[in-house]
């Protein structure tokens, strides 16, 4: 190699203690970059006018394999090309390698830099003849994102601290990576010569260096012919990594976002080998009323679906609603060691959710409802087109069939409520909103000016015939429901206004767009400032709105603006949401934080449901009400606290899927009854998916599926299928993380090992 210093430049002097000929060894791994390590050091001596000798000593090993690298310099050509059997340096760029024999041939007083996460102080017993230094390449490396997550390349970071080890200028590194192409990475070289720690020699004497593993020297050239005798081949590779694999399950993000608690992964894949009766038995644990949700749900967890990134969320909410179609199972009712007897006020999918967790672990559980029927919402609120009561009725014969018992079309009220506090072992409230809101404009008292939840409660109960010009004021699910409810009860048009835009509308979207389909008109960024008519309402005035300051929701707040337009109308059906109130408690009982308080005295009474958080949907109230009855009988030491299926401390993200190891496939669309036919009547509208074969698409984020994928790609043939999944043979297993890497599904990990190449 040539120098490559401009010859205007002087050339460097040779530091103290460095004597020629020099003879500097790398020992790393397949992928960490040894090689060009090896390079670097002989262009920074080519650079000091010294002729340079290098390369490297590796065959067909992949990564993570021990590879050797060898640097000579001299003041003259060099003509030696036997390995480097003493060398008077030794750069080692991996701890693990230490278990092998890399010290083979140093003789004492050599230098030695060792790339560790350990202190100095960790080696001194090994390194007590040397001067040594050590330095956390692979930190900074990974700090300066050099490589990649499962191999990180720490070459051009660890020349870094053997100049400083030389007591050379760093200034001489810039000109080094220059003539490489390696400027990119000079700033992680400059970090390792700034945190190098280095240690001068322990002791001193008549050490003998360590005998060398080769027969062979480095004064002469051995013939082509003969023999030399390298590492031993019979080691066990495992003592090679400082990393090694491992399988574990991850959080998939539908499961995270799940506020039910389903463990969506685990019953769709089961869905995927056993059917639908192993599948339901794994839903049915969290779920009360999977086929009401399979149709209500908002379905945070498609939104959340890493396959979304892809070619679309799997339709997770549709392939519930198959199961619980196509499924007759009821779990088995739990014997209880001590049964407690609980009271619960509200039959709605709060209360519903709340007495089946309750019955189902083997205690009594007695709903308690104003209405002649159970359901709240889901009987009186949301339309038969989107619920129909059979399917309702389906989901709570399951929950009565457990002993559940009710009382309903009785009230309960504050005095009633502390007469069950006293009476059972706990009673938890679930009794939902309040009062609506109001707009609280002129002209709202005029008829035809109504709330939206009872003229749903009417069309389900009495067919409710409307004419005319219909606005709707909202943009929930209730709103969507009232304007699809009135044409189908007769109105000549239907508008909705709404003061944020179509994307803040917490409405779910698919039914956004049904709505649009069948003839309503959205006017979105729009507020009403008033309301108009003599006998009956007859006008709207509606402000336009801008986008102001976001709010504590992170949506944009509405600007009412002094820009209005008229609107002609003959109804306007008021869908603003309600009140979170608790009119129900005794004046001298305190909400804390689900809990109810008399003073600083806790009560057997909790809440569940809108009336505890104000979230507002079904899968809510139905997932918070599981999750209090859990807490409720864990401090009533009627049972454990049990863990949220499905959710570990890690939720996988779409960059840890491997794409390019699935098929482009569309998700599966629900089938529809057509417009016409959906706009004459309640008839259901959303006929579902046609077959579950939508499971097949779940990338199972995060949990093993037992692809093999792991066992293919294993360069060594060290993975091996087992009665629970795949067990490493980690005694010959490398570290080179291509398991990791080749994983479709972000179901593995490396651990780290310490410092001396052993499991942590």
């Amino acid at each position: 190699m040539e120098p490559w210093y401009e010859s205007k430049l002087s050339p460097v002097a040779l530091p103290d203690g460095i004597t020629l000929p020099l003879e500097i060894r790398v020992h790393g791994r397949g992928g960490q970059g040894g090689v060009t390590c090896a390079k670097l050091i002989a262009a920074l001596y080519a650079g000091m006018g010294l002729a340079v000798q290098t390369f490297g000593d590796y065959g067909s090993e992949r990564s993570g394999a021990p590879v050797q690298a060898f640097t000579r310099v001299d003041r003259t050509r060099i003509t030696n090309r036997n390995k480097i059997y003493r060398p008077d340096h030794l750069l080692v760029l991996d701890p693990g390698l230490l278990e092998t024999p890399v010290l083979s041939g140093v003789a004492p007083g050599a230098l030695i830099l060792l790339n560790a996460t350990a202190p100095p102080e960790a080696f001194a017993d090994t390194f007590r003849h040397f001067r040594y230094a050590v330095v956390d390449a692979t930190e900074i490396a990974r700090e300066q994102g050099i490589g990649s997550s499962s191999v990180v390349i720490i070459n051009t970071t660890i020349i870094g601290a053997y100049l400083r080890l030389l007591g050379l200028p760093h200034e001489l590194l810039r000109a080094a990576f220059d003539k490489l192409g390696l400027l990119g990475d000079l700033p992680a070289a400059e970090l390792a010569y700034q945190r190098v720690q280095i240690r001068e020699t322990a002791e001193s004497g008549a050490a003998a260096a360590q005998p060398a593993a080769f027969s062979a020297g480095s004064a002469e050239v051995t013939p082509i012919a003969g023999v030399a005798q390298d590492f031993p081949v019979d080691l066990k590779t495992g003592l090679w990594s400082n990393l090694s694999p491992g399988y574990r399950n991850y959080t998939p993000p539908c499961n995270a976002a799940c506020p039910a608690g389903n463990d969506i992964v685990a019953f769709v894949q089961a869905l995927k080998k056993e059917g639908p009766e192993a599948t339901a038995a794994i839903l049915l644990r969290t779920q009360a009323l999977p086929a009401v949700c399979g149709r209500v749900c908002p379905a945070p967890c498609m939104n959340d679906c890493n396959r979304k990134a892809f070619d679309g969320s799997v339709n997770i909410r549709s392939l519930e609603r198959w199961i619980a179609d196509h499924s007759e199972l009821s779990l088995p009712k739990e014997t209880a060691a001590e049964p407690r007897r609980f009271a619960i006020v509200g039959g709605g999918p709060a209360g519903l959710s709340a007495a089946y967790q309750l019955a189902l672990r083997g205690h009594h559980a007695t709903i308690h409802e104003a209405a002649a029927k159970l359901g709240g919402v889901l009987r009186y609120g949301i339309p038969e087109f989107r619920l129909p009561a059979e399917v309702l009725d389906r989901d709570l014969s399951r929950i009565l069939a457990l002993g559940v018992q009710t009382v309903c079309d009785r009230p309960v009220t504050s005095a009633e409520l502390t007469r069950l506090a006293s009476e059972y072992d706990a009673v938890l409230i679930c009794t939902g909103f309040g009062a609506p809101h109001t707009l609280g404009v002129s002209g709202e008292e005029l008829p035809g000016v109504e709330q939206g939840l009872p003229f749903l409660e009417r069309v389900k109960s009495t067919g409710e015939k409307v004419s005319g010009q219909v606005v709707v004021v909202g943009g929930g699910n209730s709103a969507i429901d009232c304007a699809r409810s009135a044409l189908r009860c007769g109105a000549d048009s239907v508008r909705i206004v709404y003061r944020r835009s179509r994307e803040d509308m917490p409405a779910i979207v698919e039914e956004i767009a049904e709505a649009e389909q069948e003839g309503t008109r959205l006017m979105t960024r729009r507020q009403p400032v008033s309301l108009s008519g003599a006998d009956r309402v007859t006008g709207i005035t509606i402000a336009e709105v801008e986008a102001g300051a976001p709010d504590a929701s992170g949506r944009c707040r509405p600007v009412v603006t002094e820009r209005t337009t008229e609107l002609t109308c003959d109804l306007v059906l008021l869908a603003l949401g309600q009140v979170n109130e608790r009119e129900l408690l005794p004046r001298d009982w305190e909400f804390k934080e689900g809990r109810i308080y008399r003073g600083e005295s806790a009560l057997p009474v909790w809440l569940a449901g809108d009336c505890c958080t104000g979230e507002g949907t079904v899968t809510h109230a139905i997932g918070n009400a599981r999750r209090t009855v859990l807490r409720m009988l864990a401090e009533l030491a009627a049972g454990p606290l049990e863990a949220q299926p499905g959710v570990a401390d890690q939720v996988v993200a779409p960059a840890q899927i491997r794409f390019s190891a699935f098929e482009v496939d569309p998700p599966g669309q629900d089938r529809h009854i057509p417009i016409a036919q959906a706009r004459q009547g309640f008839a259901e509208f959303n006929l579902g998916l046609d077959g579950p074969q939508e499971a097949q698409r779940c990338f199972s984020c995060g949990q093993c599926t037992q692809c093999d994928t792991c066992l293919i790609y294993c360069p060594d043939g060290i993975i091996y299928r087992c009665d629970d999944g795949y067990r490493v043979d980690l005694e010959r297993c490398k570290g080179c993380g291509m398991c990791v890497a080749e994983c479709p599904r972000c179901a593995m990990e490396m651990h780290e090992k310490n410092a001396q190449g052993g499991k942590p």
